[in-house]
């Protein structure tokens, strides 16, 4: 009997030891996002993927909130040593914190990476900061189109209207809050800051040229933007101020089909269709006075403070996740545009396509899409936009006057940044 015991206790020793042994092999990276809702399904399910492939590795996806509260929430965490090991940046958000050494250079890696080779030019570009490479694309958009099609037929549209131009975008919308205002319904949503940019670029000018970097924000053309954007909610009362106050309430209005016309990311087609079901039409944003939108989205990048064998874990992810078969299932899932050339080729794409019209609207813009600046000073301007936006809109401060004092800003803020 006490040889029995011996055996098993020797047994016991020897599965621990093997277990201690698999969990100290096991590397975790920790992983700030900043997708819910379809995004946050679809990212589980790369994961899951990723996983099943490299069971030594283990991701810690922590869903942190939108683009702002990760820059927020980062800045906190690096003097704290709180940091994670791989994080989601914005395209016009994370050259701060390349400039200030907190994201690890990326260049070697994706140089001997064989998917460089498969991910197309804008996709490539978008991680570029002062020639070297500090993230990976993941989700890459641009701002769109979407009306609810019962609205419009409600509203009296027996025909698509036009949707080419400022004008265009304001008749609709009028007709729409006279003809439905009494339930509730508006015409167009005020838009977020990324169709705020994307109306601004089709008005032939920009907040920050991203080949010069000029400040563009007190511009004649940018001025004319915001004083058409702010009179749809103080003037002509065709898009709700509580849009204005909380971005995401003209959105969720939207999918609630209490809007007619919103403009927004590519990223919303997952929840849009999710909402509006056969409802939803897609089309490109207008242009007012020549066709041209940002390209928006995210990548992934990987903190300088990690660990090597950390690095090399989180690269091997985002490599991970930027493949066809993982960009498929992103594409898929939210309608975010893919980034690899042979996500097409994929059965899951390839029926994205078939079945689901106005996926493909974000693509057919990239022949006029462009990138922004990502010099410091953006994430400042970025930030400071808001506050700008609301006063305008909400008829606080005239147009010409809030830009002007916020260019002047910018351009100081600039210098000491940059």
């Amino acid at each position: 009997m006490l040889k029995n015991l011996k055996k098993l206790l020797l047994a016991g020793l020897i599965g621990l030891s093997g277990s201690l042994s698999a969990a100290q092999a096991e590397v975790t990276v920790e992983f700030w996002h900043s997708f819910d809702g379809s995004g946050g399904e679809a990212l589980g399910k790369i994961i899951e993927n990723f996983q099943a492939a490299n069971p030594d590795v283990k991701i810690d996806a922590q869903f942190i909130g939108n683009y702002n509260d990760i820059v927020t929430k980062l800045q906190a965490a690096i003097p704290a040593r709180r940091a994670p090991d791989a994080v989601i940046m914005e395209v016009t958000r994370y050259g701060l914190f390349a400039d200030r050494g907190v994201l690890m250079d990326l260049t070697e890696k994706v140089n001997a990476d064989p998917l460089k080779d498969d991910l197309f030019d804008f996709a490539r570009e978008v991680g570029v900061f002062e020639g070297k490479n500090y993230i990976v694309p993941f989700n890459s958009s641009t701002p769109v189109l979407y009306y609810n099609k019962e609205i419009f037929e409600r509203a009296g549209f027996a025909e698509e209207p036009a949707l080419k131009t400022y004008d265009d975008l304001l008749a609709v919308s009028k007709q729409i809050t006279e003809k439905l205002g009494d339930e509730g319904i508006t015409g167009i949503a005020a838009p977020s800051q990324f169709a705020r940019w994307g109306l601004i670029m089709d008005n032939d000018s920009d907040l920050i040229d991203s080949k010069t970097g000029e400040i563009l924000i007190d511009s004649p053309n940018t001025i004319e933007a915001y004083e058409w954007m702010a009179s749809l909610v103080h003037e002509h009362k065709v898009a709700s101020a509580d849009g204005v106050t909380k971005e995401n309430n003209g959105r969720d209005a939207f999918l609630a089909g209490k809007v007619g016309i919103m403009l927004n990311s590519t990223g919303n087609y997952g929840r849009s269709k999710k909402a509006l079901g056969d409802n939803l039409a897609v089309r490109p944003m207008p242009c007012n006075k020549v066709c041209a939108v940002p390209i928006g989205g995210a990548g992934i990048g990987i903190l300088s403070s990690a660990d090597k064998e950390t690095q090399d874990a989180a690269y091997k992810f985002i490599s991970f996740a930027a493949s066809p078969e993982s960009n498929a299932i992103w594409f898929a899932g939210t309608g975010y545009m893919p980034i690899n050339k042979h996500t097409a080729e994929q059965p899951l794409a390839a029926a994205a396509v078939q079945d689901k019209p106005g996926i493909t609207v974000a693509i057919d813009q990239l022949d006029f899409a462009r990138g922004r600046p990502r010099p410091p000073v953006v994430t400042w301007m970025r930030a400071t936009e808001y506050d700008m936006w609301e006063a305008m809109a909400l008829g606080q401060r005239e147009p010409a006057e809030t830009l002007k004092d916020f260019a002047d800003r910018t351009r100081k803020e600039a210098e000491r940044t940059n």
